[in-house]
């Protein structure tokens, strides 16, 4: 289970049975999966994916993967996991479209560095975004991230990967 992260305005914990549905809705809102992986999936899919966070991430010790809470309510999702596409350890998060704007993906991606660094020891941390996803590259722009090279996907889109050192 990963350890617990307060921030100024949002609480990252491990998810609960009880969060499947909001999990869902999250990942099932096309304005947020569009830009996860490889874009919206069935619910079936999403709902398997909520299971595996439970019977393989959590009970393996995989990787971190935390809910995001505001005010005790499901506002997103977050990870750092080890990653083959940079060699290292990349940051993941989604926040539900009703917390857009309000400075929560910067507080968001700036604790999951931290996190990197001061509690996995990390030396850099990576993220990896679709080049049409200009809202999600501003802000890791401003936190430090700089672009460092594209991966062409199957598809033919491309994906931008961003490292940030530790300071």
């Amino acid at each position: 289970m990963p350890p617990t992260l307060r921030t100024a305005r949002l609480l990252l914990d491990a998810y609960t049975p009880e969060d499947e549905a909001d999990f869902v809705a999250l990942f099932q809102d096309t304005r947020v999966s569009r830009w996860m992986g490889d874009g919206p999936s069935p619910e079936a899919d999403d709902r398997a994916l909520f299971g595996r966070i439970f019977g393989n991430v959590y009970a393996q010790d995989l990787f971190d993967v935390w809910a995001v809470r505001r005010g005790g309510r499901l506002v997103g999702h977050a990870e750092i996991k080890r990653t083959d596409v940079v060699d290292g350890h990349e940051i993941v998060y989604a926040l539900a479209p009703e917390v857009w704007g309000s400075g929560l993906g910067t507080e968001l991606a700036e604790a999951l560095v931290e996190y990197g660094f001061d509690v996995l020891g990390l030396t850099q941390v990576h993220a990896t975004v679709a080049a049409e996803n200009e809202t999600s590259l501003r802000l890791l722009g401003r936190i430090g991230f700089t672009h460092v090279r594209d991966v062409e996907e199957d598809d033919g889109g491309l994906t931008r990967v961003l490292t940030r050192p530790a300071r």
